[in-house]
């Protein structure tokens, strides 16, 4: 190996080594890793940058702002709305949500899609008694498989067509990623509405969204001073708590959080009683005895309770504003007027203050917000609200103007009529011209760590392939597969991709795997186009665990999942996508 390709293959390793520890954030780790590249001279300096103006980054970008335009017209929960019934089975039900989250995260992005039906669906399985556990997974599954079937459906695929552009000359079409993403698609819906969720592990402790509202969520309140309590024991509060259905954890003074020996302590005012319970149980609490949700401190910054205030239920992404950071450094209350009541985490218990307790991806977060300012809360925290967010509808009469925007631009760059990122940016223009997506929210709805992700590692992928590096790569794969028919080569590469995207952003697999693909099928003297389309649909089969992939992660809180919980159907799933995935290749792009 050459000296670049050691400095670069350094690098790489250690990107995919700082991702699987998950200390640092993926964008953070991967422009770090530009811009030791541009030092160590393996990046040239005029590339330096060179990604974030790059069509797949772009595309992206647009694709989110595209998506966040459809459902602020409301067409997205029109169709759900008329096609959803909580009387259906578990199956049907799972099988009809499947598809039109499948359908949608084949136009949009998938976390997107994801975001749409999730309250749908926990409100589906309030209304039928069940848990949510059971049918947010095959939810999840669903879209991820949904976005295979287009080019802007997920970005993997959008990469995927713009390195086929630079390489061999021309970008893959809106949907040449059909034919063999669809049959995925179709046989790994089917999969998870017969027999997938029968094998979602059910715990008896697990804290995941319910019919009945079994979500509990550590909270605090705190004791006024006029409060008739004060000198009381707090085991003399039990009856009431029980009544209301609330536990009683125990008791913070002068920041000092006290359990088990809190029982026998007398109330004073100013004591924050740390509890169990649902939003409405928390409430219904409160009121019996007076409480305040927040402490002297915070409680000028919120408006008087009642009629002022509203609660909301979130669900943390991973790219949420508040992900990583406590209520209290990013300044929630006083920024927002906003005060972060509870926090559910798969089930632990939370050990220190919650407004300092370091909020995680997939956690729930219970709001306090002034009334009518709970969606402005919500989106610029950047969590996902678990109710139907009807504030961010606009007029009736502009959802068929957001989807016949959508739906000409989709049709022209299909045809060949005019460039997608061009098409998508014009949607962009149209839905702020018409107002259906004000202008001054348009940047808050680009993911920005996945645009630089995208932005820092093309560059890597490029230098990479530049060095020979991913010949090298491709000619350790095509050693190991000698001799072996093309079926099995396929095979390889799919599994080898696969693994990656299990445990790493897909977007960074995707940019090492498809240069490796491609030289695989220059060493193999055939086409590489079915190599590219293995690595499409492989970069996109992340089901194995909830990091795999964002969706998967959005759905670890409230559906009371474990981290190995995921595998149990997503392993099937990702033999049987091989499975019925090789044959279409040879089929649909023979060699």
């Amino acid at each position: 190996m050459t000296q670049d390709q050691i400095i670069l293959f350094s690098l790489f390793v250690a990107v995919f080594g700082l991702l699987l520890w998950g200390r640092f954030r993926y964008d953070l780790v991967a422009f770090a890793a530009l811009l030791v590249g541009v030092v160590l001279g393996v990046v040239p300096t005029e590339d330096a940058f060179s990604g974030f103006g790059h069509p797949a980054t772009l595309v992206v970008a647009l694709v989110l702002i595209v998506s966040a335009g459809l459902v602020r017209s409301g067409a997205v929960m029109l169709i759900t709305r008329t096609l959803v019934d909580a009387g259906r089975g578990l199956g049907a039900h799972i099988a009809l949500m499947g598809g039109i989250g499948a359908v949608l995260s084949a136009f949009m992005n998938n976390v997107a899609a994801l975001a749409l039906l999730m309250p749908v669906d926990i409100q589906t399985a309030r209304k039928a008694k069940r848990p949510a556990g059971l049918s947010l997974m095959p939810l999840s599954f669903a879209t991820i498989l949904g976005g295979m079937v287009t080019l802007i459906g997920t970005p993997p695929n959008i990469i995927i067509a713009s390195i086929r552009a630079e390489t061999l000359g021309a970008p893959y079409r809106m949907f040449d990623f059909a034919p063999v993403g669809g049959i995925a698609a179709v046989a790994g819906l089917a999969f998870v509405a017969v027999i997938g969720w029968r094998l979602i592990p059910r715990h008896d402790d697990q804290s995941g969204i319910a019919a009945v509202d079994l979500t509990a969520y550590v909270a605090e309140l705190t004791v006024p001073e006029e409060s008739p309590h004060i000198g009381k024991r707090v085991s003399e509060l039990d009856e009431a708590a029980e009544s209301a259905d609330v536990a009683i954890l125990g008791l913070i003074r002068d920041g000092q959080r006290r359990y088990g020996r809190a029982a026998s302590v007398k109330i004073l005012a100013g004591d924050t009683l740390v509890l169990e319970a649902t939003p409405e149980a928390l409430d219904e609490f409160r009121a019996a005895l007076s409480l305040d949700f927040v402490d002297g401190d915070r409680k000028d910054q919120l408006p008087p309770a009642g009629e002022g205030l509203e609660v909301i239920e979130a669900v943390v992404p991973e790219s949420a504003r508040i992900s990583g950071r406590s209520a209290q450094s990013l300044g929630l209350a006083w920024r927002q007027g906003a005060i972060l009541l509870g926090l559910s985490r798969e089930g632990r218990r939370i050990r220190t203050s919650i407004r300092k307790t370091e909020i995680h991806p997939g956690d729930l977060v219970l709001l306090l917000c002034p009334k009518g300012r709970g969606n402005t809360v919500a989106d610029w925290m950047g969590v996902l609200p678990l109710a139907e967010r009807g504030g961010d509808v606009t007029a009736d009469d502009k959802i068929w103007l957001a989807l016949g925007l959508f739906a000409a631009a989709v049709a022209a760059a299909a045809f060949g009529l005019i460039y997608l990122p061009v098409a998508l940016g014009l949607v962009v223009v149209g839905y702020v011209l018409t107002r259906i997506l004000p202008v001054d929210q348009i940047y808050t709805h680009v993911e920005w760590p996945v645009v630089v992700l995208l932005g820092s590692m093309i560059p890597l992928g490029s230098a990479l392939e530049t060095s020979g590096g991913t010949q090298l790569i491709a000619g350790a794969l095509v050693r190991l597969t000698d001799g072996l028919p093309a079926w099995a080569i396929l095979t390889v590469l799919m599994v080898v991709t696969m693994t990656l995207s299990d445990v790493l952003n897909n977007t960074a697999t995707t940019i090492v795997a498809a240069p490796v693909g491609i030289q695989m099928a220059q060493t193999l003297e055939v086409s590489p186009d079915p190599f590219l389309m293995a690595v499409a649909v492989a970069a996109s089969a992340a089901f194995l665990t909830p990091i795999g992939h964002k969706n998967n992660t959005l759905v670890l809180g409230p559906g009371g999942y474990r981290f190995g919980d995921y595998w149990r159907m997503g392993l099937p799933l990702e033999i049987l996508i091989i499975a019925v995935s090789i044959p279409a290749l040879l089929v649909f792009w023979p060699m």
